[in-house]
């Protein structure tokens, strides 16, 4: 039975994608590469594909950060802060689960990556409901990114 992981998507394979790994054994983070090389235009936001999907339990989800090291060196950060994966964006109907890097590029001159940057860090975390809710919603994702609730 599998817990919690990475694979690669399958538009993806055989292109050397590499699999996030933690880089010490108290790294709480499991480095994320690009899969592609990518021009971050000045005061832009790119989406950058990872070439990765997850899985995990049905109490996780998957924070994506943004590495702080090429953050603070090259004025970077997520749009979003912190991207969300949740457990039933795996293998979904739209992209199944394509984890993408939404990042915008502060400076005012264009930032280029290559692939297999390690761009970003993925920290599963255990999530909490309040009294009352439940996960008997009956409904199912049927898209891709930026889907829940549309």
């Amino acid at each position: 039975m599998k817990n919690r992981g990475f694979e690669i998507v399958s538009v993806y394979e055989g292109n050397n994608i590499i699999l996030p790994e933690r880089k010490t054994d108290k790294s709480a983070g499991y480095d994320i590469a690009c899969a592609e090389d990518a021009i971050l235009k000045a005061g832009k936001v790119t989406l950058i594909p990872t070439g990765l999907k997850a899985y995990m339990n049905d109490d996780e989800y998957l924070g994506i950060h943004i590495r702080s090291s090429i953050a603070l060196k090259n004025s970077l950060s997520f749009i979003n802060g912190q991207g969300i994966i949740d457990a039933d964006y795996y293998n979904n109907a739209n992209n199944e689960g394509h984890i993408m890097l939404a990042v915008f590029n502060h400076a005012s001159t264009d930032f280029s990556v290559k692939k297999g940057t390690r761009l970003a860090q993925g920290i599963f975390y255990k999530y909490l409901m309040t009294d009352g809710d439940s996960n008997d919603k009956g409904l199912v994702r049927h898209g891709g990114m930026g889907s829940t609730g549309v």
